[in-house]
C-alpha cells in the first residue's frame, strides 16, 4: 500500500477523523531548502485539544485492557505500514524540514524496527509478588498512566513521533501528539496508517498548532497525566512550570552542548571524518547531540583543524531529497536567523573564524532555486576562552567551537564546564584514559572513537539541564508506567 496526497491541506486526526481546526485558520508549511509554502496545516488550539483528549479518554479503557500480545501484533502491522510507505514518508519529511536524505530515510525506517522492539517489550509488563506478612497477600502492578500527552521537535519530527507513541501506546496508554507547528506533515500523513495497521481511533490523536496555542492548551489539560517533550531546555523550563497545577508527569529530553574530545594519540583521519559529521552532517547541526564543542589537545590543534576544514569543504550543500546531498537547509527563517546570529556573536566576542560563515544566496549562483533557502555552510570557530556564548549555549546549527586543552584535567574540567550534560565524544587509544573519562564525564551518553551511535535498545537520557527521563532501552516503558501495590488480609 501507498500514500498520497495531492492536496496542500494537511488535517488533524481526532478520534480517528481528518479535521481542520475548530477556529478554521492555517500555519503555512514552508520548504527551507526555496523558502516557498508548499502545504498548509490547521492552526489548532484548545477547543482542538479538549476534543482529542476526550477522544483518547474514550479509547483507553478498551485499549489498556486488551491483552499486551494482541497490542504487539498492532504495533507490528504498523510498522508494516511505515516500511510499506518509507518513500513517501522520507521525502515529505525532508521537505518539511531540510533534513537530507541519507539521514531521513534511515532514520524512519530505523524507527520501524523501534516499533517493533516496543512490541516486544509490551510482552514482558510484569508485577512482584513481594511476602511482607503471613496474613496478607502483596503484590505489585504497573499500569499505563492513561491520556498522555506527547510534544516533539521539528528537526526529526517523524522519526520521534513513531518511537515515543509506539512505546507510549504498547504500554497501554493512549495519547495526543502536538507535532513541531514547523514541520508537521509528514507526522499528519504518517498518522493516517494507524487505522490501516487495525489500531483503534482514538487510541492516537494529533493535534497541530503554536506551542502557546495548542501545546500549552496540552501541557494545562487537567485530563492529561504525563507530558513528554523533546526539544530546547528553555521551553522545557516553560512546560516544567505549566505542569505545576496539575502535578503532572513529565520526560524531558531537552538542549545539549556536547563536547568531543580529541587527544593527540587518537586516529585522527577517522576522529576528523566523524567529528565534522557530527556537528555539520548531522542535521545541520540541528541535533540536540551534535558535537558543537571540539577540545583538542593543543599539540595537533592546529592539524586537527586543518583535517576538518578539508571535510568540511568537500561536503555537499543542496536540496535535501537528492541523495547526493550532504547537508540540507536549516528547517525554518526563524532558526535561519538565529545562526546567523550566532555568527555575528562569535566574531564579536573575539572568536577567530577558522573557516565557513557564508549563508544563503553567497552559496548558490544567481541561477540557482536554492539561493532563497535557509542554507549556512559548515563552519568553525577557534578561542581558548570557554566562556563565550558560542561555548555555552546551544547555537543548533552547522556551527561548531574549537578549543585547545593542555593535559586530561584539563579537558575534563573544560569538558563539564556547561550546564548541559547530554552527551560526549572521547578520542584517543588509551584504554585506561577512555575508561577514565567515561566514568567522570557528566553526561547521558559516552562514545569513544565514534560519534552520534545511537540504538533502541540502549537507554538514552540527559543530566543537568539537558533532561530527565530515560527513552531506549529495555526499561523504555518504565517512562509509561506506574506502580501500583496490593495489599490483601486474609488472616
Amino acid at each position: 500500500m501507498t500514500i498520497h496526497d495531492d492536496s496542500i491541506d494537511y488535517l488533524q486526526l481526532i478520534d480517528g477523523e481528518l479535521r481542520p481546526s475548530r477556529n478554521g485558520q492555517w500555519i503555512d508549511s514552508v520548504n527551507p531548502a526555496t523558502s516557498q509554502v508548499w502545504a498548509r496545516i490547521p492552526a489548532g488550539g484548545a477547543g482542538d485539544v479538549d476534543d482529542a483528549v476526550r477522544a483518547a479518554k474514550s479509547a483507553l479503557d478498551s485499549w489498556r485492557a486488551l491483552p499486551a500480545a494482541a497490542r504487539a501484533a498492532l504495533l507490528r502491522s504498523w510498522a508494516a505500514t511505515v516500511r510499506d510507505n518509507l518513500d513517501t514518508l522520507w521525502r515529505l519529511d525532508a521537505t518539511d524540514n531540510g533534513r537530507a536524505r541519507r539521514e531521513a530515510e534511515p532514520a524512519i525506517a530505523g524507527a520501524a524496527s523501534q516499533i517493533e522492539f516496543h512490541a516486544g517489550l509490551a510482552e514482558t509488563i510484569t508485577g512482584d509478588t513481594v511476602l511482607v506478612s503471613d496474613s496478607a497477600t502483596t503484590y505489585s502492578v504497573r499500569e499505563p498512566f492513561g491520556v498522555v500527552g506527547l510534544i516533539i521537535p521539528w528537526n526529526a519530527p517523524l522519526a520521534m513521533f513513531l518511537a515515543k507513541v509506539s512505546a507510549a501506546i504498547a504500554a497501554g496508554n493512549t495519547i495526543v501528539v502536538k507535532p513541531p507547528e514547523r514541520a508537521s506533515v509528514s507526522v499528519l500523513v504518517a498518522v493516517q496508517l494507524l487505522e490501516k495497521a487495525g489500531i483503534p481511533r482514538g487510541v492516537v490523536n494529533v493535534v497541530t498548532g503554536e506551542g502557546s496555542s495548542a501545546g500549552e492548551a496540552l501541557v494545562r489539560h487537567p485530563d492529561v497525566r504525563k507530558i513528554s517533550f523533546t526539544g530546547s531546555t528553555a521551553t522545557g523550563r516553560r512546560i516544567t512550570e505549566n505542569s505545576v497545577a496539575n502535578i503532572k508527569s513529565l520526560a524531558l529530553e531537552l538542549g545539549g552542548k556536547s563536547p568531543n574530545i580529541v587527544f593527540a594519540d587518537a586516529d585522527l583521519e577517522h576522529a576528523a571524518d566523524v567529528v565534522a559529521a557530527g556537528i555539520y552532517t548531522a542535521s545541520a547541526g540541528q541535533a540536540c547531540i551534535a558535537g558543537s564543542r571540539i577540545l583538542v589537545e593543543e599539540a595537533i590543534l592546529d592539524d586537527f583543524v586543518e583535517r576538518l576544514r578539508s571535510r568540511a569543504s568537500a561536503m555537499v550543500l543542496g536540496n535535501p531529497l537528492d541523495s547526493q546531498t550532504d547537508m540540507g537547509p536549516l528547517a525554518f527563517d526563524g532558526q535561519y536567523d538565529k545562526v546567523r546570529e550566532y555568527l555575528q556573536i562569535g566574531r564579536q566576542e573575539g572568536a577567530t573564524l577558522a573557516f565557513g560563515g557564508r549563508c544563503g544566496n553567497e552559496l548558490f549562483p544567481p541561477e540557482s532555486p536554492l539561493r532563497d533557502g535557509y542554507f549556512v555552510e559548515p563552519t568553525l570557530f577557534l578561542t581558548e576562552d570557554p566562556q563565550l556564548r558560542v561555548c555555552q549555549e546551544e547555537i543548533f546549527g552547522p556551527v561548531a567551537v574549537a578549543m585547545p586543552f593542555a593535559d586530561e584535567a584539563d579537558a575534563l574540567r573544560l569538558a563539564n564546564d556547561s550546564g548541559y550534560g547530554l552527551a560526549a565524544g572521547v578520542w584517543t587509544q588509551n584504554l585506561s584514559r577512555a575508561l577514565r573519562f567515561t566514568r567522570r564525564l557528566e553526561a547521558g551518553t559516552v562514545w569513544v572513537n565514534t560519534y552520534r551511535r545511537l540504538h533502541w535498545a540502549l537507554p538514552f537520557g540527559g543530566q543537568k539541564e539537558s533532561g530527565t527521563g530515560t527513552s531506549n532501552g529495555p526499561t523504555t516503558l518504565d517512562e509509561w508506567l506506574e506502580h501500583k501495590s496490593v495489599w490483601i488480609e486474609h488472616g
